[in-house]
């Protein structure tokens, strides 16, 4: 995939699991949040719990699952600890980290609290 279209694909693949979340009763917060320590694809809420939420897409869910490096997981941390900062009650704001998966027939697979932290 070039650049571009793989871009386009992510941006399409985002859009259809925030839509997802949407559906699930979560309001999306924010789309492709960026802070100091990172980007955050989607952060959603629900019933007062945050949901930072990593979309990966690939031909398959498992291609799409091995994508997410050690590295990444940590810019991950450090963007949603940025994004916390925000709110009223910081870092003790009720979290969740999920992975949602897309392959490339549009399937998405939710991996809920993929991240413990």
């Amino acid at each position: 995939m070039s650049g571009r279209v793989g871009y386009l694909a992510g941006i399409a693949a985002e859009e259809q699991v925030a839509a997802h979340y949407q559906r699930g009763g979560y309001r999306i917060l924010a789309r492709r949040w960026r802070g100091q320590g990172g980007e955050l694809d989607l952060v959603g809420e629900r019933d007062g719990t945050v949901v930072f939420i990593e979309v990966k897409k690939s031909r398959t869910h498992a291609t799409a699952a091995l994508r997410l490096s050690a590295r990444q997981i940590q810019r991950l941390m450090d963007g949603a600890a940025d994004y916390l900062g925000q709110l009223p009650n910081g870092l003790n704001t009720d979290t969740r980290f999920d992975v949602a998966l897309v392959d490339a027939s549009g399937r998405i697979d939710i991996i809920e609290n993929a991240l413990i932290t």
